[in-house]
């Protein structure tokens, strides 16, 4: 059976406030995407990469595919309208060339930190129950509001979980989920987890980091700098 690598690429990435899509920004002379693209190409457990890329970037992907010697991309997909859209139009892609039983790991783009344990704790919890959230604790209080603006409640935290990528599916299981989702009117959902929970699904956990940051703001661009810094303070004391 085989593990194949999602990577959705498909957002414009407009709270960076940047001309140029957050994935394609250059950290450290090489683009995000590319960081993220090399985890899952050192993963031994990785057969193949595709990737849903936002329109136009296309070639410039390939390009840094050849320059970075990323071998196990496969397919580039346009993306779509949305989130869910990006991913439907990917797994679909994934069905014509995979069989049902092959395990789909989607995966933010802009998650650049993933690490290889968390890879492989997302396959094997996939391959245990059929699905794999990666999720880390909810270590912060959780406050309840109406407005926004002022709370009266709170939650309790260990009922919670923060949900990253990736997630892993069977790749059968998420396109019958995507085509069924389209026929109850299911169009923009915010994950694959949140649209298997809204479709009646029940979801497994495997284990993320707070390390796997989703860089979202420029903030977030400043805490990926700091962990490539340490990261690679690591690597030379090793």
């Amino acid at each position: 059976m085989s593990n194949i690598a999602l990577i959705i690429a498909g957002g414009a990435g407009n709270r960076m406030h940047q001309d140029i899509p957050k994935q394609f920004l250059t950290v450290n002379e090489r683009p995000v995407i590319v960081y993220t693209l090399e985890a899952f190409e050192r993963h031994p457990d990785i057969d193949a990469i595709a990737v849903v890329c936002i329109e136009g970037w296309e070639h410039i992907l390939w390009a840094y595919a050849k320059q970075f010697n990323i071998s196990k991309l496969e397919y580039v997909v346009p993306g779509g309208l949305n989130g869910q859209d990006s991913i439907r139009n990917g797994v679909m892609e994934l069905e014509k060339h995979y069989d049902s039983d092959d395990l789909v790991l989607i995966h933010d783009a802009i998650r650049p930190m993933v690490s290889a344990e968390i890879i492989s704790d997302n396959i094997r919890v996939a391959r245990e129950h059929g699905n794999a959230i990666t999720v880390i604790p909810c270590a912060e209080a959780m406050m309840q509001t109406e407005d926004g603006v002022v709370s009266t409640g709170t939650y309790p935290r260990d009922n919670l979980k923060r949900t990253q990528t990736p997630q892993a599916f069977r790749l059968g299981d998420i396109c019958d989920l995507h085509r069924k989702a389209l026929e109850r009117g299911i169009t923009n959902s915010v994950a694959s987890c949140t649209l298997m929970i809204e479709m009646g699904k029940q979801v497994y956990f495997s284990a993320g980091s707070e390390k796997n940051v989703k860089l979202t703001t420029v903030e977030d661009i400043d805490i990926f700098k700091a962990l490539l810094v340490a990261k690679r303070s690591d690597w030379l004391k090793g």
